[in-house]
């Protein structure tokens, strides 16, 4: 008997199609964060479980003995405990005043005025500045010797001696007859890291600013409500949506911050942070391992952190919004 026509092949629905065409999109996106992300954190998992230093880098990279000892070795070594409280301090504070000044920068340039295009562009530079031409501004700036920081105290305040900002561990001021020991180093670390980072907050609070409806505040106005009524009741809390986005990514970056620490103090004088220690377990050290384990430690300490903070801060703004 002769054979019937072969059965039709049914085509592609479209949804199908278009999932194949995103799935083709994505792919390159894929890769790359593959090779670029994905592996090299579970290489750092795989040898911070090694004991791998540089001199033994060939003969033992692929040894695959697994260990404890680089965590025991990085939690108990000394200054650890002191190296994380400087990185909470300096990330906390660093991130609340840089919010601070980028809320109070934003605000500042809301309503027109002459010469507002410059201001908001001048408000940028320390931003897109390269940060080893700022940090180098600084140091001249703190100079003892050279600084104009030190000729205007003590010219214009009386200062007796210069003040090494980025030498002194601890200096000593007087508060009503009181003298208070204040960490000079990581003081003037930490005002860098605001001033340097506020331009990234103000451009995200000027942006919501710029979308909030007049209608509130003018209403406000007419009702008698003073300014700082009128900022405390009606633009703060149409403000803090990105306010507590700028909290997390400013905290992130804050608390795994290197570049500028180390330009300006290499981790000297009370500002080690947890990053500068990975830095020198690696280069000063050799040890690859313990800086992997470091590594480690850190983002883990990072994700416990930010899970708090999503869980009292964020599950609480959530649960009073319903």
């Amino acid at each position: 008997m002769p054979e019937g026509p072969a059965p039709r092949r049914r085509g592609r629905t479209l949804a199908q199609q278009e999932s194949r065409a995103g799935l083709a999109l994505l792919s390159p996106t894929l890769i790359v964060v593959l090779f670029m992300v994905v592996l090299p954190i579970l290489w750092t998992i795989v040898i911070a479980f090694q004991s791998l230093r540089l001199r033994n880098l060939r003969t033992r990279l692929f040894d695959f003995q697994f260990t404890l000892d680089n965590f025991t070795t990085v939690l108990t070594s000394p200054g650890f405990l002191e190296a994380l409280k400087v990185t909470l301090i300096y990330s906390v504070v660093g991130t609340a005043l840089s919010i601070g000044l980028g809320l109070l920068a934003a605000l500042v340039v809301r309503k027109p005025f002459r010469g507002r295009t410059l201001v908001r562009a001048s408000m940028l530079l320390p931003y897109v500045a390269p940060v080893v031409a700022v940090t180098f501004v600084w140091q001249i700036m703190l100079n003892p010797e050279l600084g104009i920081v030190n000729a205007i105290g003590a010219d214009l305040l009386g200062w007796k001696e210069p003040i090494p900002f980025l030498e002194q561990r601890t200096g000593t001021i007087s508060v009503f007859g009181l003298d208070l020991e204040v960490p000079t180093a990581l003081i003037v670390v930490t005002l860098y890291q605001a001033w340097r980072y506020f331009p990234f907050s103000f451009l995200f609070i000027l942006a919501r600013l710029q979308a909030l409806p007049g209608e509130l505040d003018e209403a406000a106005r007419v009702d008698g409500a003073t300014p700082l009524q009128r900022f405390w009741r009606i633009t703060l809390p149409q403000l803090q949506g990105v306010i507590a986005l700028l909290t997390v990514l400013r905290f992130i970056w804050t608390f795994n911050e290197f570049d500028d620490i180390y330009l300006l103090t290499q981790g000297g004088a009370g500002t080690e942070v947890v990053s500068v220690r990975v830095y020198n377990y690696l280069t000063g050290r050799g040890d690859i391992g313990a800086a992997a384990a470091l590594s480690l430690v850190l983002a883990l300490l990072l994700v416990a952190l930010l899970f708090l903070y999503f869980r009292f801060f964020v599950g609480r703004e959530e649960a009073d919004a319903r």
